[in-house]
């Protein structure tokens, strides 16, 4: 799961074959996955968190943090269980950022490749140090952050006001973008601030003469006019320049730069990535952090202004928070209603500004996420006006809009969007009859002894959407999943929480709330199986047991088949022997998941004494004990899960009654489905009902569909026999308008002549890469891409994998629909990449020559 955190502690307890052309084709500058052979075990997809939240920390705000992977698992599985968050600060959101060089690589491309290392820069003072720094690439600059603390020094004061007085002789003559070098003097001084924040005496103090200096660097190029430039290039370097003014913690001097830049924004800057992540570079740095700066405190103070733009700039661009760039307008909400604290004179602004704002986004609108940010930042810092401002108890008063409809059930408090009276009570039923099917498996002897949350909360919303805006700010969940449970229950002072939605087409589960009966097993686990806290219960590799533990009661309950894990199973992927080893960390959702249920359901089936013995471990918070139960078996059971796993597909593992099966084959807009399901046990199949996914349905058997416009559409087909027992099976198809076959090369990855490539996707930070050969005598080649969900930027390079850090064309507008087309190419291998400037999934490629 890929955390798009708004929580600034959310990290702290998260739970729960071949081409056929003959030319070599160049290494990628990322690693993409590699082709996967019959039989092998496909690599982990997995990329580090890059939104974040501000630091506690009153020092300068360095990168974020190299972080552990986070497994991939999906806008549709569930949620890893995660440890409660404390609460704490809502922290400030990051607008996901091209890479350093993304838009202008031509000023880098002339740059030597040279050595950067703190060594090299230790050698160096005054105009030889200058200069290495300018042929030095931003890359090479920021490196720094994570490697100079080897060396300090190298950010003496000496060395330090060298470099502002380079800085201010290039301000002089700033010509809106990098052919000075100004970008890595900006980006050293950042970089020393913040050394010599953590190293205080390896560096050396800082006085106020460099302070000085590098105000009057700064002074210089705001005198100029170039840095008000709408371009890529200026949008690089005002964005640093920005940051370098809350490195130096001089926000207070500068409070008319950031009320102008605020101002003058407006949607035309949405084209330029680049001058997006410069206006959110005020909000997010010298804005976010300034009250903690006396100065900036007195400044804004005297001189209030800037409040005024802040909720200007909230209010005018509420359109935002329904794209790809809300978080500055979510960013705006923050800052204003954090400034409403910092002093009697700036409240006396911001106040009725902070109630306008939050008048003017009412909850369950399109605007509410900026009500939820501007109303959790009021709450903490000015909660003394919680009642002008009506947020009083905002917990429960986000509860009482949103979750208006509620029922206890018995330890169990349902707290619905939409549920009716009727299907409350459905939902209730379900997890009591669940109940007796837990202890059934687990056979536990009753509650661990101290581990409290006995109650637990529901949380249910109406759909994903509102389950992604909403639920955060209620329950403290992370939210790139399909729900979540959240506990501590070593704390007798914390509630559990699980927290889902409903999907309109789900009529397997009950109520059609999406995986209910998964998330309840999660809390049932923590209470009689798994002693301790999370971080206690997460200590050695368990994630076959947990979750496939909440898959198979979750199946095994609903008396439904896991069509998912027997697609699985008939692979023969993976070990049980591996499959034991699994975490968050080393697993993609396919090996949670689906092999997480054939794991847990093969020991359940063939080896219920030692999954005991496992349990009786875990009971006693004894999980190296328990962990050695299943890792000493080595790999002596691996054989027979591989036979068991044949008699599973040919029969063993499927509920009874109907499971719905079908297969799709996709002609540009049509898409014709052909119905395969299978009836286990008594009765046959009698009815079949589909959903197409954009509103319409049909009864047919195997009918065809064509769809009104290209994208990624869930199809679900629901059969039902002749006893009235059901099944449902979801799958995801992706349209053209074009009416393109799909590309014929085995390799994912490749393109073909006139063909389309869909159900393309990348988490947040990297690269989809994509190549296709062109024959000589090509003329034309058009590459298009559309449909899916979030932000894609499309890139294409001549010589070698096209990225955002190398690209000779690159179309970087909004959403995932984008057209580049290249005339006269000469033959041979030509490269694609899709930037995932958020996570994108579902976009289709096509290539036209």
């Amino acid at each position: 799961m890929l955390l798009r955190t708004r929580l600034s502690v959310l990290a702290a307890g998260v739970v729960a074959c071949c081409a056929t052309a003959t030319a070599v084709l160049p290494a990628q500058a990322f690693a993409a996955p590699p082709v996967v052979t019959a039989g092998s075990a496909p690599t982990t997809t997995t990329a580090s968190t890059t939104t974040t939240a501000s630091t506690a920390s009153a020092g300068p705000v360095g990168p974020a943090a190299p972080t552990a992977p986070t497994t991939t698992t999906g806008s549709e599985e569930p949620g890893e269980p995660a440890a409660p968050l404390s609460p704490a600060l809502i922290g400030a959101t990051r607008l996901l950022e091209e890479p350093a060089d993304a838009a202008a690589p031509a000023q880098f491309k002339s740059l030597a490749v040279q050595s950067c290392t703190p060594a090299d820069f230790a050698a160096l003072t005054g105009a030889d140090l200058v200069a290495f720094i300018k042929s030095s690439t931003p890359e090479c600059i920021d490196s720094l952050y994570r490697s100079a603390g080897a060396d300090p020094s190298i950010f003496n004061q000496a060395r330090m006001l060298s470099v502002a007085a380079a800085l201010k002789d290039v301000a002089a003559n700033y010509p809106g973008d990098n052919t000075t070098g100004i970008a890595q003097l900006v980006k050293y001084l950042q970089v020393g601030y913040y050394i010599q924040f953590y190293y205080p005496v390896a560096a050396g103090a800082y006085t106020p003469a460099l302070t000085d200096a590098v105000t009057t660097a700064l002074d210089t190029l705001f005198a100029g006019t170039r840095w008000r430039d709408v371009s890529e290039n200026n949008g690089r370097i005002l964005k640093e320049v920005v940051w370098l003014t809350d490195s130096a913690n001089v926000q207070a001097h500068y409070l008319g730069v950031y009320k102008r830049i605020l101002d003058e924004y407006d949607n035309t800057y949405n084209q330029f990535p680049q001058m997006r992540s410069a206006v959110n570079s005020v909000l997010f740095y010298p804005l976010w952090e300034g009250y903690r700066n006396k100065d900036f405190v007195q400044a804004l103070a005297a001189d209030p202004s800037l409040i005024n733009s802040l909720a200007d700039f909230a209010i005018n661009h509420r359109d935002l928070l329904s794209g790809p760039h809300s978080v500055l307008d979510t960013n705006a909400g923050n800052d204003l209603a954090k400034f409403a604290g910092t002093s009697p004179a700036a409240e006396a602004v911001a106040k009725p500004l902070v109630k306008k704002v939050l008048d003017s986004a009412p909850l369950l609108s399109p605007f509410g996420t900026l009500y939820l940010y501007t109303a959790r930042q009021a709450e903490h810092f000015n909660y003394g006006q919680c009642s002008y401002y009506g947020i009083c108890d905002l917990r429960n008063k986000l509860i009482s809009v949103i979750l208006p409809n509620q029922l206890v059930c018995d330890n169990r408090i349902l707290q619905a969007q939409s549920l009716s009276a009727a299907e409350l009570a459905t939902v209730c039923e379900s997890l009591r009859k669940q109940d007796a099917l837990f202890h059934s498996v687990s056979k536990d002897s009753g509650a661990i002894p101290n581990q409290y949350a006995k109650t637990v909360t529901f949380g249910i919303f109406a759909n994903k959407a509102d389950y992604t805006t909403y639920s955060w700010a209620i329950y403290g969940n992370s939210t790139d999943n399909g729900g979540q449970t959240v506990m501590d229950a070593t704390d007798p002072n914390k509630r559990a929480v699980t927290v889902m939605y409903r999907k309109a087409w789900n009529v397997n589960d009950p109520a059609r709330v999406w995986n209910l009966n998964h998330e309840y097993t999660h809390y049932l686990d923590g209470i009689y199986n798994l002693k301790g806290n999370f971080d206690t219960q997460s200590s050695v590799p368990n994630k076959w047991w947990v979750e496939g533990l909440a898959e198979y009661v979750s199946y095994s309950h609903r008396g439904a088949t896991d069509v998912d894990a027997m697609n699985q199973a008939a692979k023969h992927t993976y070990k049980l022997s591996t499959l034991f080893q699994n975490t968050y960390t080393n697993s993609d959702s396919t090996r949670i998941y689906p092999w997480g249920y054939l794991s847990v359901r093969y020991m359940l089936e063939r080896h219920p004494a030692d999954v005991q013995s496992m349990l009786e471990r875990f009971r006693v918070g004894d999980y190296p004990g328990g962990y050695a139960v299943y890792n000493n078996l080595g790999t002596s059971y691996d054989a027979d899960f591989d036979a068991w796993l044949d008699a599973c597909v040919a029969g063993g593992c499927y509920a009874t009654g109907p499971t719905s099966l079908f297969d799709t084959t996709v002609n540009g807009a049509t898409v014709s489905l052909n119905e395969r399901s299978v009836q286990t046990g008594p009765g046959r199949i009698t009815g079949w009902h589909w959903d197409f996914g954009d509103g319409t349905f049909s009864d047919e058997r195997s009918p065809s569909h064509t769809y009104g416009a290209p994208g990624l559409y869930t199809v679900a087909l629901t059969t039902t026999d002749d006893t009235g027992r059901i099944g449902t099976t979801q799958g995801a198809v992706t349209t053209t308008a074009l009416g393109l076959p799909a590309c014929p090369e085995q390799r994912a990855d490749a393109l073909d002549r006139n063909c389309a490539r869909t159900g393309r996707s990348a988490t947040a930070g990297n690269t989809d890469y994509l190549y296709v050969y062109l024959p000589a005598g090509t003329t034309t080649l058009k590459v298009d891409t559309f449909g899916g969900t979030g932000q894609a930027y499309l890139y294409y390079n001549a010589d070698t994998w096209a990225s955002p850090k190398a690209y000779t064309a690159a179309s970087t507008a909004t959403g995932t629909t984008h057209s580049i087309t290249v005339t006269n190419p000469t033959a041979g291998y030509r490269y694609l990449g899709l930037y995932a400037a958020t996570d994108f999934s579902g976009v289709t490629v096509t290539t036209q020559f």
